[in-house]
């Protein structure tokens, strides 16, 4: 039986970790904030996306020293699916003076395995990007268990 001091401490530590989360979202996402190591852009990626009950496709917009420009949430799919337009992706990053781009999406079933979509959009939105001189550096599949780099993985 969970006694009520017990309740009170569980409370007290989610608030904690809630406002820890927060502070490192918010230092990341700063405008200006190199992004360069691929730990930490897929931790704030798993921060912005990871506790979503359905799929949500971000952006992370970089200057050419991999800079944070700003980033965006553009697609918003079910509890299994997003649709993405590559076209709408490069608009953004050309809005934004983007050179560089980070895209992440998270798995609401918890599964960061890339699966057979999440590999065909990537090369459709590297093959978009490129024609347009901006760099696709990592599509990150989060969860709130984790996140896979398909850069890492050799998938980009």
């Amino acid at each position: 039986m969970t006694t009520k001091r017990e309740k009170s401490m569980k409370e007290q530590d989610r608030v904690i970790v809630e406002q820890a989360l927060k502070i490192l979202r918010d230092e990341l996402g700063t405008v200006g904030v190199e992004l360069t190591d691929p730990a930490a852009a897929g931790q704030y990626c798993q921060l912005r996306l990871g506790d979503r009950e359905h799929e949500v496709f971000l952006v992370v917009f970089l200057d050419t020293r991999h800079r944070v420009r700003g980033a965006e949430e553009l697609f918003r799919g079910t509890i299994d699916g997003a649709c993405v337009y590559p076209r709408e992706v490069a608009k953004a990053a050309l809005m934004n003076n983007a050179a560089a781009v980070i895209v992440a999406h998270n798995h609401p079933s918890g599964v960061t395995e890339p699966s057979m979509a999440d590999q065909a959009i990537t090369r459709r939105l590297k093959d978009a990007l490129t024609l347009l001189e901006i760099r696709l550096l990592d599509h990150f599949v989060v969860s709130g268990q984790g996140f896979t780099s398909m850069a890492s993985r050799g998938m980009i």
